[in-house]
């Protein structure tokens, strides 16, 4: 039994389509819509209840589009606005945040965890509550770091800028010879070289991508809505506005051309 309906994904801009690329390679026969709220972003600046209520139109807009799944690409949506989609919606509903956990969980040697994201997804402790939930005895750092956003869509990958960026908010995070470390935004593993260098070699660096890719991939088993694996899955890139040189960053995120993109209102819909 196979199911062909498309997966949803959604994120506040284009740093998602790093989870669309792993889920790409994870799933290549599955079709997939992106959606990037880029007319609304960042997400990371706004309350909750404006968060949770720009999540629920995202949903409602991909439900019309018949998807089987969504996921939700977002660490600030899935930090505040997950439960509420999980408990309302008709189709299984995925994060970031718990694949990322999981991850972290695995690879931890002595129970010493850091956590780095935006302002509101550090603010809002989701990753800390998921890790303790699993291992109350975890010793868990969390260290918000909204400048590495713009470094990513920059290109500021290394050198002095991204260094110095780098050891004004990871070196408390050195100092406290943390094991591993869940990079809590789409755009971070882009930063992955200078982020390493700076922590240092011997802590393990998590990226939500490829384990929510993993998670999907199981999910799909599970609810038998996987697509027949004979077929080429194709994605769909949706946004709110065209961002400057988004062709160009987001190609860079997705790692291939972007040849399907559309622009829609949600206001319209």
């Amino acid at each position: 039994m196979s199911d062909s309906r498309p997966i949803g994904i959604f994120d506040s801009g284009i740093g998602g389509l790093t989870v669309a690329r792993a889920i790409r390679e994870r799933l290549p026969a599955e079709d997939l819509i992106y959606f990037g709220d880029t007319a609304r972003l960042p997400y990371g600046s706004k309350s909750e209840q404006t968060v949770t209520r720009f999540a629920h139109q995202v949903a409602e807009f991909l439900l019309r589009r018949d998807i089987k799944a969504l996921v939700v690409a977002c660490n600030t949506a899935s930090a505040v606005a997950l439960p509420d989609l999980a408990a309302t919606l008709r189709i299984p509903v995925l994060g970031v945040i718990e694949p990322g956990v999981a991850g972290a969980i695995r690879e931890t040697t002595r129970g010493c965890i850091g956590v780095i994201g935006t302002l509101a997804t550090i603010e809002s402790n989701a990753y800390s509550r998921a890790l303790h939930r699993q291992n109350p005895a975890l010793d868990v750092i969390s260290v918000a770091c909204p400048l590495f956003v713009p470094l990513a869509e920059e290109g500021l990958l290394d050198g002095p800028i991204a260094e110095a960026v780098a050891h004004r908010y990871l070196d408390t995070l050195a100092s406290a010879r943390i094991d591993t470390l869940v990079l809590g935004c789409t755009h971070y593993p882009f930063l992955t070289p200078v982020i390493q260098k700076v922590v240092g070699v011997n802590v393990t660096l998590i990226g939500s991508g490829t384990e929510t890719a993993q998670a999907l991939a199981s999910l799909l088993e599970e609810k038998q809505l996987a697509a027949d694996e004979s077929r080429v899955g194709h994605l769909t890139v949706l946004l709110t506005d065209l961002p400057r040189r988004f062709h160009e960053i987001g190609a860079r995120f997705l790692g291939e051309p972007l040849d399907d993109v559309g622009l829609v209102s949600l206001a319209y819909e």
